[in-house]
């Protein structure tokens, strides 16, 4: 496909794991494409916000502006893009639940292939009409996870054709420069253990921090490496209570030796970087809904080996490998399987391979030919009539 995509979504370098995987996902579209025409971004940002780097900044929806989302949309129909591409997460859009996206969709008379990067078992109001209506409108769905199909087909009766798995893209492995990053950050005699994202209550972090005093016994150079600043939504209403609840739970388990927290918004090419060093990734989340999870996905991509709750997600990514799955309060199970994969380099590096190859369909190129594939289909639907050239938009 070589015509234009138009994407909707938050975009870097705004600091959302929505704008980092839009950004992604328009530049391995772009060179599955092989075109030189660079795709438009209708950038969703919050008011007086700029994107001076940008060449289509002059595209943006101002979050709680409802008039910009029928303008934009009014401008989409008069362009040359042949197809959308909504990223979706009720959070990123102004109105109740983002409720103000529908306002766009129902103008849009251009494709539209919506991202769900949230999708209920039992959607309740006022997320289910919002959703029930982007699904009537859009002429395919994308989700990330096969059970999302069936909560889709079971909530809102659509057709199981219209809807299609995509995994979350994740970067190219490469080992090479692993021993020498790790000795630049201090991690060579260490075993590292890792959890990536906005620190939030939500993380689970504090059942690793329990059970680690039992680890260290046993794997003495044992190291939990927290990385994330906390989530703004968070700190807005509470400040940084948690973090520091989890700062006086080290020191009462006298882990001070063993916990490193990195209070930092990363790169992409660092998040890489520290995600690769790492010996085992863990995601300990306690609720169980959670339908996507991009440190996950970035972990087994680049092949680490991950203990994980079984949240939805991780039961759809590691079927077949439910021996990694520990129960958020099962403090003798973390013990168990964090000392197992830490202690035993010939497990781990079993588990490394198993990763890596759960990982290969879900590299960036590979993402980006399955949604240009995609995008090209819902595009074959646009009547032939005339459009204006790309520079409408930018008027």
């Amino acid at each position: 496909m070589s015509e234009q995509v138009a994407y909707v979504s938050t975009y870097l370098p705004q600091k959302c794991g929505i704008a980092t995987y839009t950004y992604h996902l328009r530049q391995n579209v772009q060179k599955a494409k092989r075109d030189s025409l660079a795709d438009p971004v209708v950038i969703i940002k919050d008011k007086d916000t700029l994107y001076p780097e940008d060449p289509f900044s002059s595209w943006a929806i101002e979050r709680e502006n409802r008039s910009d989302y029928t303008r934009i949309a009014e401008q989409l129909n008069r362009s040359a893009v042949l197809a959308v591409s909504l990223q979706h997460e009720f959070g990123i859009f102004g109105g109740n639940a983002g409720e103000y996206i529908l306002d766009f969709v129902r103008t849009l008379k251009k494709p539209l292939v919506t991202t769900f990067h949230t999708v209920f078992k039992h959607p309740e109001e006022p997320y289910a009409s919002i959703q029930r209506e982007l699904v009537a409108r859009s002429d395919r769905i994308v989700v990330m996870n096969h059970k999302a199909i069936t909560y889709l087909k079971n909530a809102f009766q659509i057709c199981e054709d219209k809807i299609a798995f995509i995994p979350h893209g994740t970067p190219v492995p490469d080992m090479k420069k692993r021993s020498d990053f790790r000795g630049k950050i201090g991690w060579t005699n260490r075993k590292v253990i890792m959890t990536f994202g906005f620190l939030s209550r939500n993380k689970g972090i504090e059942a690793v921090l329990c059970a680690l005093p039992e680890v260290v016994k046993k794997v003495p150079n044992a190291l939990y490496v927290i990385i994330g600043q906390t989530h703004p939504n968070v700190k807005k209403q509470e400040g940084e209570s948690y973090r520091n609840e989890l700062k006086a739970l080290i020191c009462q388990l006298h882990l001070e030796d063993h916990v490193q927290m990195i209070d930092e918004f990363m790169t992409e090419q660092d998040l890489v970087r520290y995600i690769t060093a790492c010996d085992l990734y863990i995601t300990p989340y306690p609720g169980l809904d959670q339908i996507t999870s991009g440190t996950l996905a970035y972990a087994i991509g680049l092949g680490r080996p991950v203990l994980t709750t079984p949240y939805r997600y991780a039961q759809d990514l590691l079927k077949g490998y439910e021996e990694l799955f520990v129960s958020y309060e099962d403090k003798a199970g973390w013990v168990e399987k964090m000392n197992a994969l830490l202690f035993n380099d010939t497990l781990r590096t079993d588990y490394q391979t198993k990763m890596a190859h759960v990982g290969l369909s879900m590299s960036w190129p590979q993402v980006g030919k399955k949604y240009n594939k995609l995008f090209a289909e819902a595009a074959m639907k646009l009547p032939s009539s005339g459009v204006d050239t790309i520079a409408r938009i930018q008027d």
